[in-house]
Order: structure tokens, then sequence, then C-alpha cells
């Protein structure tokens, strides 16, 4: 990927709103704990991971729908705890997108499906990308930070229809963007395309 390419994994956009006040304090707390840079995107991970309710696992309806909302409600779905995550990243100058995974709702397809989230980072030491998914653990669900092999919170069951686009953006695709500036309640939330 060419320096200019890596750039646009930098930038601030409108769902990745890391120049928000909000992020200076948390951005400085993680980094002053960091040893050094990949202890820092460990350290945003597991904040994220951790700290950061999905909001499908503790039922509330509350919409965030940008990385500064999720860190201000303490909540978000995939889509936007992985745009909270790009932007602590991004806001240390750590290059990080985002990747999708189509999903079915239900433990098969008769629910339909869903688009997940998680992020892409670029590993300036080792000169390359990892994934990393920072949904939340709960029951069935273990991801963690791994340099080596990926731990993300879902596997993908082909035979059902699901798919991994491994792909990387440096933006929130615009029709999630546009699915939740709609939502007023983000359980009810639905995608109905593929990437």
């Amino acid at each position: 990927m060419g320096e200019k390419c890596m750039e646009e994994y930098l930038m601030e956009t409108p769902s990745i709103d890391y120049m928000n006040p909000l992020f200076q304090d948390k951005v400085r707390e993680l980094m002053n704990q960091s040893e050094d840079n990949l202890d820092y995107i460990k350290r945003c991970y597991i904040f994220v991971r951790d700290e950061i309710s999905h909001s499908w696992d503790i039922k509330t309806d509350v919409v965030s729908r940008t990385a500064s909302e999720v860190l201000e409600n303490k909540t978000g779905i995939c889509w936007t705890k992985s745009c909270l995550l790009a932007a602590l990243l991004r806001a240390n100058q750590i290059p990080s997108g985002i990747s999708y995974q189509l999903l079915t709702r239900a433990d098969d397809a008769s629910e339909g499906y869903m688009i997940h989230a998680l992020n892409t980072v670029y590993i300036k030491d080792l000169d390359k990308w990892i994934r990393l998914d920072a949904r939340g653990n709960k029951k069935n669900i273990n991801a963690f930070f791994s340099l080596n092999e990926e731990r993300l919170a879902y596997t993908i069951r082909s035979e059902l229809g699901e798919i991994d686009y491994h792909d990387n953006h440096a933006d929130l695709d615009e029709r999630l963007v546009n699915i939740l500036m709609q939502s007023v309640d983000i359980l009810e939330l639905t995608t109905d395309f593929e990437f």
C-alpha cells in the first residue's frame, strides 16, 4: 500500500471523529499506560472490547452514530465500536481501517443476514496489517488481540451463506452511516445488502 493510500487510514472522517475533544483525555490516558505503539494498540483494543458495551448485549435502544458518541455513551454496535477503535489508533498516528463480514442473524439463515464490522490495523514494526474484532466478548464469543493468528468474534459458516470479505476500508461504509443516521432504536436496525 502506497504512502498516499496509507494516509487515508489516518484521516479523520465524520464517523471516525478523533479530533473531537472527548478523545483527548482517553488518548492521553491510554498513551501514558503504554510502553510502546504495540502496547498502545493492544490497550485501545481491550478498552473498546471490554469497556464499551455492545448495544445489543445490554438491550439499549441508544443509537451511537460516531466514534465520539460511542465514547460518550459507552455503548455502540460493532459498526461504531470499530469506528471508536480506529479513532483511538488514528489519534496516535496508527493506520486503521474497517473490514466486514456477512453473518446470519440466528443459528441458521432463517432470520436473514447482518453486516458485522471489525478493524484492520497496520503494525509498522512488522510491516503488515492485522484484523482485530472489538465487538465484545460473551458466551460463545472470545475474540482477543493477536499478531499472528486472527481471533475474531465469529467463525464464518460458508455453508450458511456467511462471508468474510477480508477487505480494508478507510471509513465506515456510507450505506451503514445512512442506516445509523435514520435509526431511532438500535435494536430495530436492519441491513438488506451485501458488500
